[in-house]
């Protein structure tokens, strides 16, 4: 605080976050921001400020702290590089619906439109990827900017916002003061659209749910059980989004995604109604837009989704409903019970094909994931957080492994690598006393493992499983489908990941046996250090049933 109850920007900058519930922050310092990180020093006993050591780390640890939460994550970097680096999460964010506010120190105004050192136009770079770009060019604003960035962020469908801070805005002397936050609303479903959708759904023979996207809660997944509990209808989930039901129960039947077998992808196609329930219907959900036809599906479609500029920019559904999860399974859990529904058998048919898909596959070599994710599958408690990134090595978890929880599969659709050990780190921030357990494979681990280190440095204990293979499996795989006998870069060479994470101060240890594995994680799960699994499998095994030169 300055003479006569003024403030430098940064300070009110930091003050607006705290009014706005703030409690952690992610970022790289930057010499442009100095001004806010000084008033962030006011509220350090409030707002964990989280170094990590690559803005892309930082972003994505801001990403998994917003899913987690259901509030924004904020992520705070340096302008120029730091700004491109963060990038990679923004853009997971994007296609994510995730809320999340970057703030992006900025060259001074006397010094913007000459190139100066670092300098973009952050409108004009982010505009693909971001929900709202602004430039806060006046002090006495920043509490209007905060609060259009909460208010934006997680209002229809969710997403990030970029704001741009001028290094000698956030030292102006201001007399603005925070003003309180802004109220969230979503939309929810008028009475006349849910009479149509429950009138539709009475005529249907083979109704299908596909639930996924974002803006759910725990009692929004009860309300939904309920109702498709009440009315024995399958749920399929869409691409990683597999905690938004519980995959124990009788009425789940799987997820859409890559490498689904060839029974759900035919229940799809001859389903005669949909219910995409928060799904954008995206590329992998939709199997490239071939399970449902492109404009016009075969299937009697109805779209539930928060933001209303999704509904129809693919698919003309027969009914479009513009509403938050909440809201629309609130008013699912009022309609009455369907009796005698035509379609209780095919159900369970569709049950039974899943629960034959998950069982374990064999597998070259003396260490089978399969078996692995089975032991999880008996072991993690419901609440659990299981962590995955990108590449073939995923398979294997979102095969065999049955969320049951909201909010204990961390992922993106992304599909960006490295994302898992960031994301691990922010989900023992958000819940430190659950089991975190990131999955890596040796490529995705590279990208950002360096962030291991923010375990140590933050007193945290996930555990994290790199899957080696020594390859970069995706591509390879398809290299070997399409150009088979000329593979080329991706065979990687890995350090030694024991050593390497005994380094940054980690506990580690190596499995290449099936029956080494249980004791190993039973004692990483106890540990009070974060723990290092590195799981060696045979370098032709691609995938739960690709192999190299078997079947690929």
């Amino acid at each position: 605080m300055t003479k006569d109850n003024k403030k430098i920007g940064g300070h009110l900058l930091a003050d607006q976050l705290s009014v706005n519930g703030v409690d952690t922050i992610f970022c790289v310092p930057g010499e442009s921001y100095l001004g806010l990180m000084d008033g962030l020093y006011n509220h350090k006993e409030k707002i964990k400020l989280i170094t990590t050591r690559h803005e892309s780390g930082a972003a994505n640890m801001a990403d998994a702290y917003a899913k987690l939460t259901n509030k924004p994550g904020i992520c705070l970097v340096s302008r120029g590089p730091g700004a491109t680096n963060a990038s990679n999460g923004i853009h997971t964010a994007f296609q994510d619906s995730t809320p999340l506010i970057l703030l992006i120190g900025q060259v001074s105004r006397s010094e913007r439109e000459r190139e100066a050192q670092q300098e973009i136009d952050y409108k004009e770079m982010f505009k693909p990827m971001a929900k709202y770009i602004a430039e806060i060019n006046d002090a006495d604003r920043i509490p209007e900017f905060i609060n259009k960035a909460f208010y934006i962020s997680q209002s229809g469908r969710p997403g990030p916002v970029v704001l741009s801070l001028p290094e000698d805005m956030l030292i102006d002397e201001t007399l603005s003061q925070t003003t309180p936050p802004p109220n969230i609303f979503q939309s929810s479903p008028s009475k006349s659209a849910m009479d149509n959708f429950y009138e539709n759904l009475k005529k249907a023979k083979k109704p299908i749910i596909i639930a996924g996207g974002n803006t759910w809660t725990k009692q929004a997944v009860k309300n939904l059980t309920k109702f498709v509990d009440d009315n024995s209808i399958p749920v399929l989930t869409s691409y990683r989004a597999q905690d938004r039901f519980d995959n124990r129960n009788e009425n789940y039947i799987g997820h859409s995604s890559y490498a689904i077998p060839k029974e759900t992808r035919k229940r799809i196609m001859e389903s005669d109604f949909i219910l995409a329930l928060g799904a954008r219907l995206g590329e992998v959900t939709t199997q490239g837009y071939s399970t449902l036809k492109v404009p016009d599906p075969d299937q009697y479609l109805v779209h539930v989704h928060p933001g209303i500029n999704e509904i129809g920019s693919v698919y003309c559904p027969d009914i479009g409903i513009p509403s938050g999860m909440q809201e629309f399974a609130l008013a699912l859990s009022s309609l009455p019970k369907i009796e005698n529904p035509p379609w209780l058998k095919w159900c369970k048919l569709a049950r039974k094909e899943y629960l034959n898909f998950i069982k374990p596959t064999t597998m070259s070599g003396s260490l089978n994931l399969s078996e692995v994710m089975a032991y999880l599958n008996e072991t993690l408690e419901d609440d659990d957080i299981v962590i995955v990134g990108s590449g073939n090595n995923s398979q294997w978890v979102h095969r065999f492994y049955q969320y049951r929880d909201l909010g204990s599969q961390i992922v993106t659709t992304g599909g960006s690598m490295g994302y898992a050990v960031p994301a691990a780190i922010a989900a023992k921030l958000v819940y430190p006393k659950k089991t975190v357990i990131s999955f890596n494979g040796d490529g995705c681990f590279m990208m950002l493992g360096q962030e291991i280190i923010n375990a140590v440095e933050n007193k945290l204990n996930p555990i994290f499983i790199i899957i080696n293979n020594k390859k970069l499996g995706t591509i390879r795989m398809h290299q070997e489908r399409n150009f088979p006998k000329r593979t080329i870069g991706t065979d990687i060479l890995n350090p030694d990941f024991v050593a390497l994470a005994n380094a940054y101060g980690l506990d580690a240890c190596s499995v290449t046996k099936t029956e080494e594995f249980a004791n190993i994680f039973e004692k990483a799960k106890m540990n009070q250090n974060a723990t290092l699994i590195e799981l060696v499998i045979e370098p032709n095994v691609l995938g739960p049933t690709l192999e190299i030169g078997k079947n690929i």
